[in-house]
């Protein structure tokens, strides 16, 4: 089994081939309209290319490669996933969500066209990620592609996304206890993170029965991404990370932080990616980018 000295080698590469991947599958499949749509593609293209970490699809790649699993369509699934991640972000950066200015550094899209357009590039992301998901260039195996398109419709909706970010306005006049948070970041943060990781297995054609201990590792680096998040808001320099930080407490929300403190919060991260990185235990050498990549999440700056 790599060290974890090893891992961190492989994740510099990694997360810059990743990057340049899945900018070059959004380049080819979202070309110019070459007419009055243009403005739509534009802002999808201008949301969704260079910018972010790519942990989704990396997570989608790092998973699918342990099983063998081509290349070419698991940077398929991952952009998928990533398209969703960039409706998210602009729906959520919107004036009736949290009303955000600056996103990966560069204005957020409804500063930089217009709200309406902003409504309708994410509308078309979110149409995006199943138009690519149920191609047949994506999987040839018509039960892969309905599994991959289940995996992120159900990860992306009420049970996931969606229903964490409903939970997250209301914490804005609620008091949450610290079971009731957990639950929020594991719908808003770590379905989709978890999705990445049970997508790659899908992928993978590993029985679901024997994805057990992948879900255990996405469920505990899902909780400890929050709570990097949580420390990089309070803690964080807004230059390195490219957007407004300090936003929830000056919104009364609850949080990992709020409510455990600075200290406990950092502790308790690196035990999850401690727990996470032993649920892989019964693998080797194939799974020291996924143990790489759930210490990253807890050694970020952005």
């Amino acid at each position: 089994m790599g060290t974890a000295t090893d891992g961190q080698a492989l994740l510099g590469p990694a997360l810059a081939a990743i990057q340049a991947e899945v900018d070059a599958c959004f380049d080819a499949l979202l070309p110019m309209a070459a007419d009055p749509r243009d403005r739509l593609v534009e802002a999808m293209r201008y949301a969704a290319i260079g910018g972010g970490k790519r942990l989704r699809p990396l997570l989608v790649c790092a998973t699918a490669a342990m099983f063998g699993v081509d290349r070419t369509a698991a940077v398929r699934v991952g952009t998928a996933l990533e398209a969703i991640h960039a409706y998210s972000l602009i729906h959520d950066d919107l004036p009736c969500m949290d009303d955000d200015a600056l996103r990966h550094g560069k204005p957020t899209v409804h500063k930089a066209f217009d709200e309406a357009t902003a409504v309708l590039a994410g509308d078309a992301l979110h149409a995006f990620a199943f138009e690519l998901l149920s191609d047949p260039a994506t999987s040839g195996d018509p039960f892969t592609r309905i599994e991959l398109v289940r995996t992120l419709a159900t990860a992306s909706g009420l049970h996931g996304m969606c229903g964490g970010q409903m939970m997250d306005i209301v914490a804005e006049t609620t008091t949450f206890d610290l079971p009731t948070v957990t639950r929020l970041q594991q719908l808003k943060t770590g379905a989709l993170l978890g999705a990445a990781v049970e997508m790659g297995a899908v992928l993978g054609r590993l029985a679901p029965e024997g994805r057990t201990h992948l879900r255990g590792y996405a469920r505990d680096i899902g909780l400890a991404f929050q709570i990097a998040d949580d420390l990089l808001d309070a803690e964080g320099d807004e230059a390195a990370a490219g957007k407004a930080l300090r936003k929830d407490a000056a919104a009364g929300k609850e949080t990992f932080l709020s409510l455990l403190g600075p200290d406990r919060a950092r502790e308790q991260a690196h035990l999850l990616v401690e727990q996470a990185v032993a649920h892989l235990a019964s693998h080797g050498p194939e799974a020291d980018l996924l143990r790489a990549l759930a210490r990253f999440i807890v050694e970020r700056d952005r």
